[in-house]
């Protein structure tokens, strides 16, 4: 019997360190939430939750007519489902990662690789760049979500070289006069005096890192203590990251990069040679299949500090420059689409009221992922006889050029993630 290529599907939670405890995150909650079996332990992280076919976390599928499989292999066997353009472009497999992350930890400042870099490096050092290919990724906050992303105007780094004087002392001098210098040049010259300042700043020598970092713990701290506002050179998340991290040179890294907190339904995208960190918070994550990192600091993971500071893209913006706004469907009221320049993924969101009783999810020359995050449904496509119970935190496949109709089963709103490929 042909099974149509529609599914639930049961996920892996990753346990990392960073991740929030226990029944505070949001990857445990729906994890619990959709699966009546799982029993979430309140002294354990519950980092991240995979939707997908990585090695490390294929999805099992829940269906009883395929029999202990998983997402990877039915894939490999049914290679029809992925679409005729995302099959010959991506080798018969699905070419992203979609996934939820609750994050109570920083995560290390680092950037990604595009394909050329990515293939030098898995050749030169494959222990630590496992493939050859990018990791464009990006993030859709669930709730208030913190992270660093791209490069700080050049007058704010400058204006924290005058106030935070432990961060001008690591930057050095030359450096520092060069930044002030390139305020009144051009852009070439900025990204340069960005690229000498930052290296300088990373390649500081540990001990010196460790006796400016405690100097100005002390000092913000004092002022804390004395009810003085440290909001304007960021003590509060200094503090917090040297608490998390104590000695580590990324924690001045906050005076180079932008600081980002995303209100529920915001994204942020990152593209190749941008430097980033997550900080805090919940988000939906979709990202093509690579585990090519290039870490930098804020992490006990190997780092690179010299690729990355020869990779990245040096390139100044305002904070808001770097939120990755979605564009409304004309079709779909209800249905709004985050669709980055890169051919790996996109990621549709779908916010339907409760006074619907029905809603279609249309048909798309691509396999996909749908996540609940809110409500109860029932889901049936025309060329299934039966129906897929699914409620918050529940994981569909969706094989290309299948729709799925949704049937509200209780009268609230419904909160929908898609990761798919629209080549």
């Amino acid at each position: 019997m042909s099974v149509p290529p529609v599914f639930p599907l049961s996920c892996v939670v990753q346990q990392y360190a960073w991740g929030k405890m226990g029944s505070n995150s949001e990857v445990a909650r729906l994890l619990a939430s959709s699966d009546p079996l799982a029993r979430i332990s309140e002294d354990k992280p519950y980092a991240e939750l995979w939707m997908g076919t990585h090695p490390r976390g294929d999805a099992k599928i829940l269906d009883s007519r395929i029999s202990q499989r998983t997402l990877g292999q039915w894939i490999a066997e049914n290679q029809d489902c992925l679409g005729s353009k995302v099959k010959d472009t991506f080798s018969g497999k699905l070419p992203f990662l979609f996934k939820v992350l609750s994050v109570e930890t920083a995560l290390s400042i680092q950037a990604h690789p595009n394909k050329e870099l990515a293939e030098k490096l898995h050749l030169q050092a494959p222990q630590h760049y496992p493939d050859s290919n990018h990791k464009p990724e990006m993030a859709i906050a669930l709730t208030s979500f913190q992270g660093l992303c791209g490069f700080r105007p050049v007058e704010e780094i400058v204006t924290f070289l005058t106030k935070v004087p432990e961060f001008q002392f690591l930057v050095g001098d030359n450096a520092t006069t060069q930044l002030k210098q390139s305020l009144s040049q051009d852009s070439q010259a900025m990204a340069s005096a960005l690229q000498s300042g930052f290296s300088h700043l990373m390649e500081s020598k540990k001990q010196l890192v460790v006796e400016q970092l405690n100097l100005l713990v002390k000092r913000i701290s004092q002022q804390v203590a004395a009810g003085n506002n440290v909001e304007d050179i960021c003590g509060e998340l200094l503090l917090q990251l040297h608490q998390q991290y104590p000695g580590d040179i990324g924690c001045f890294a906050i005076y180079f990069l932008n600081l980002l907190t995303l209100k529920p339904g915001e994204a942020m995208f990152l593209e190749a040679n941008v430097p980033h960190a997550y900080l805090k918070g919940d988000c939906v994550e979709c990202m093509a299949c690579s585990d090519n990192t290039v870490r930098a600091g804020l992490t006990s993971k190997f780092i690179d500090v010299p690729t990355l500071c020869e990779m990245l893209s040096y390139t100044p913006s305002p904070s808001k420059d770097r939120l990755f706004p979605p564009k409304w469907s004309q079709e779909d009221p209800y249905l709004s689409l985050y669709a980055p320049p890169v051919p790996d993924f996109a990621v549709m969101k779908m916010e339907v009221p409760g006074s619907v009783t029905e809603y279609k999810v249309s048909a798309l020359d691509s396999a996909s992922i749908l996540l609940m995050v809110q409500g109860t449904v029932t889901a049936s496509t025309p060329t299934a006889q039966a129906e897929i119970p699914l409620k918050r935190g529940g994981v569909l496949f969706i094989g290309a050029n299948e729709s799925v109709s949704l049937k509200l089963t209780v009268p609230e709103d419904l909160l929908i993630f898609r990761a798919c490929c629209l080549l």
